[in-house]
């Protein structure tokens, strides 16, 4: 059935709760606007209590955060469990109380996704970390400025080093930097408080210590994965949506595809519309760091390349283990085929390190467009998720979908959203 209407973003979820654990750097209260009412902030609200921090919740997606009550610098081991942002808790509480214990993280099971730049990074600016049982342990008596070239880019990571240098004795130079809109909305808060960060190049900024930081207000940026999302669900079903607050320059190599493929769009100031105009056409993709093809639309991509005519090759060069979900859509019909690309200079080539696992695959041809079924869907992470949910509604037949904690983390309240486009979509329990 076409999905029809109009949907409005939320906070993007990987800015939001990184702006949260940023408010940390400052020594008075900090007001964050447009939250998502997601599980990620949620955990971030409820770690952030743990540690001390006054936060309350005032009005509609407002948070207001007191700093100055830090009590401990031990990060609660569930907030490891839950979600990757141990690594941004360390820099801040380096930071702030020169000690820091931080649970190694846990969030999507993507394959391997390890700390080791994140951890290279603090340590160039001073600080002595050590690895015990599930537990990071790091100290660090007065970081300082450095020049440091990550080998490989990582959005949480570059966060990290910016979030732990900000209040660093001198200058530090991060090389290789990753190019996110999400980190440059996280500079701009930070800048807002009193620090001095300035990109000067795509892959180079450049931070100046400065000895405080004051607490600032700032609206979180709207969620970009949010709306590739709802995108794919307008042109999957052969419908008609607009979405609310999207914004054109934080989406531009997936607006180039959707052009390519004959997908129907139109761009306003208040956002853009995506509508079914013709039968798709298939085309290749690989997925890149920013300025690319973002890693996190691929799932939504590979999706609508089964509705698309002829044969598509979908190449994942971000994370090393992200075709899970697609064992789900073959269980639906889908004609997916995977394999690992001829490449001469693999390490290059990848952004993760573990690239030659055996029975791991980077990459997938799509035959389509076929008639997905119905059936029993088990979700293994948050863009799974969103993917599968979309794969029902266009599929023949009833669709039963598990482990929906994996949505819930960066979606605020999906099914509903949906239902209210025409979906035919209940929630159980």
């Amino acid at each position: 059935m076409p999905l029809k209407g109009a949907v409005r973003l939320g906070g993007a979820k990987n800015a939001g709760f990184k702006l949260m654990i940023a408010s940390l750097l400052a020594q008075s209260e900090s007001r964050l606007l447009n939250l998502a009412y997601i599980s990620d902030v949620e955990i971030t609200l409820w770690t952030l209590k743990q540690l001390g921090v006054n936060v309350q919740r005032c009005g509609e997606r407002t948070v207001y955060i007191q700093p100055n009550g830090i009590k401990t610098y031990q990060v609660p081991q569930l907030a490891g469990q839950k979600m990757r942002g141990s690594a941004l808790y360390a820099a801040v509480l380096l930071s702030r109380m020169k000690k820091a214990v931080i649970p190694l993280p846990g969030g999507c099971v993507l394959g391997s996704r390890p700390i080791d730049r994140h951890l290279s990074a603090l340590r160039s600016l001073g600080a002595r970390v050590k690895i015990k049982g599930s537990s990071v342990y790091l100290e660090a008596d007065k970081l300082r400025g450095s020049k440091f070239i990550f080998s490989k880019k990582s959005h949480t990571a570059t966060e990290a080093m910016i979030l732990a240098a900000v209040k660093a004795r001198g200058r530090t130079i991060i090389e290789n930097s990753a190019q996110e809109p999400e980190i440059d909305d996280l500079i701009v808060y930070l800048n807002k408080m009193g620090a001095k960060i300035k990109r000067v190049k795509p892959e180079k900024i450049i931070i100046d210590g400065v000895e405080r930081l004051s607490g600032a207000i700032h609206q979180v940026m709207p969620d970009r994965n949010e709306a590739v999302s709802y995108a794919v669900a307008a042109l999957a079903t052969k419908g008609d949506i607009v979405v609310e607050n999207a914004v054109k320059k934080d989406l531009l190599p997936f607006l180039d595809k959707l052009k390519a493929i004959g997908a129907g769009l139109e761009v306003f100031d208040f956002g853009i519309r995506f509508f079914y105009q013709q039968e798709l056409k298939a085309i290749d993709i690989q997925t890149q760091p920013a300025p690319g093809f973002m890693t996190d639309w691929q799932p939504l991509w590979t999706l609508l390349m089964t509705q698309a005519k002829g044969v598509s090759r979908v190449i994942e060069r971000v994370h090393n283990n992200r075709f899970q979900f697609a064992q789900q859509l073959k269980k639906m019909g889908a004609e997916i085929d995977f394999y690992n690309p001829v490449v001469k200079e693999q390490e290059r080539y990848y952004e993760f390190d573990h690239y030659r696992e055996e029975g791991v695959f980077h990459a997938a041809r799509i035959k389509g467009p076929v008639q997905l079924r119905g059936g029993k869907l088990e979700v293994t992470d948050l863009r799974a998720g969103a993917t599968l949910t979309i794969a029902a509604l266009v599929a023949q037949g009833q669709s039963t979908i598990v482990n929906l904690e994996h949505i819930d983390r960066g979606y605020e309240k999906l099914d509903e959203k949906l239902k209210q486009l025409g979906a035919k979509i209940k929630r159980l329990g």
